[in-house]
């Protein structure tokens, strides 16, 4: 009897097991292939491509896309632009939520709950689009770099995990020991905090990163200079507004109509293959930081 039990669980086990493998391999090639289409797409022929008959291979391989992105200087003065911002922006994002946190994670700071409501409060309402303009602008902020790169130097959401982080990670004891050898807040949160909390920096490194890098409204808003554009901007002119590259070949100095398309995906891949390089290097610290500050507090 016992062993029939037995029989009958380890067989709806395998089941089980074979339902969620299926069903994860659907899942992985419905996103998988869209992203393996646009590599394909990026050396097919653009006709072809149109045409329907570029699936799962590429045909008719050219590389036109790419060596017109080479020839482009507005590409790389937006590279430039945009790691300027993704790394000093993500860098001020850091240092202004990690202490942030920590302040609002200590149990003996009483007015804990009220500044944090004050943060929470900023998720829900605003001031709107012309005031924060009106703001900028009375500062002298507009047409400058500072201003894409403090813009939004904290996220509330990313506060609300680190927060919860530190409290559920990290006991309140460690302090109290290290209080007993004389260390300070700023000590402990230096030498203890953050050492301990590898995982939810990570994350939330990778959070930040990914927003800058894919931030073109701000700069849309507040910057008009093309010196300062970020790679955004200029996809954005590239992709939507069908601007002609600057070296290009076509009559007026664009590229030729027909490989317009390939150009386009080859836009994609160049301004998206930097930030999913850096996601495997996290991996081992994604799901442990996600899952701690989402779903405990």
């Amino acid at each position: 009897m016992q062993r029939t039990k037995i029989r009958e669980r380890s067989l709806s086990d395998r089941i089980f097991g074979t339902v969620v493998l299926m069903l994860s391999i659907l899942i992985f090639i419905i996103i998988a292939y869209p992203l393996w289409f646009v590599v394909i797409a990026s050396i097919s022929n653009s006709n072809l491509v149109n045409l329907g008959a570029v699936t799962f291979w590429p045909k008719d391989i050219r590389f036109y896309g790419y060596e017109m992105i080479m020839k482009d200087t507005r590409i790389w003065t937006g590279y430039l632009n945009t790691i300027i911002y993704t790394a000093a922006g993500t860098a001020l994002n850091m240092a202004v939520t990690m202490p942030a946190a920590y302040a609002l994670s200590r149990p003996d700071f009483r007015q804990r709950d009220r500044i944090m409501l004050y943060f929470v409060f900023t998720m829900f309402f605003s001031g709107g689009m012309v005031p924060l303009y009106m703001t900028v602008s009375s500062l002298g902020l507009t047409n400058t770099r500072a201003i894409l790169i403090i813009i939004g130097a904290l996220n509330v959401y990313n506060l609300i995990i680190a927060r919860t982080f530190i409290q559920s990670s990290i006991p309140n004891d460690l302090y109290e020991a290290a209080s007993l050898d004389g260390c300070s807040h700023i000590r402990y949160f230096i030498s203890v905090v953050l050492p301990l909390s590898k995982a939810v920096i990570s994350v939330l490194t990778l959070y930040y990163a990914v927003i800058h890098w894919n931030d073109f409204f701000n700069a849309l808003l507040f910057n008009s200079k093309e010196a300062y554009a970020p790679l955004q901007i200029v996809l954005r002119r590239i992709l939507l507004l069908n601007e002609a590259f600057s070296g290009g070949s076509g009559a007026e100095g664009g590229y030729v109509q027909s490989s317009a398309d390939q150009i386009k995906f080859a836009v994609i891949i160049v301004s998206t293959v930097p930030i999913l390089c850096v996601y495997p290097f996290i991996q081992k610290y994604f799901e442990k930081g996600v899952m701690i500050g989402a779903v405990k507090g």
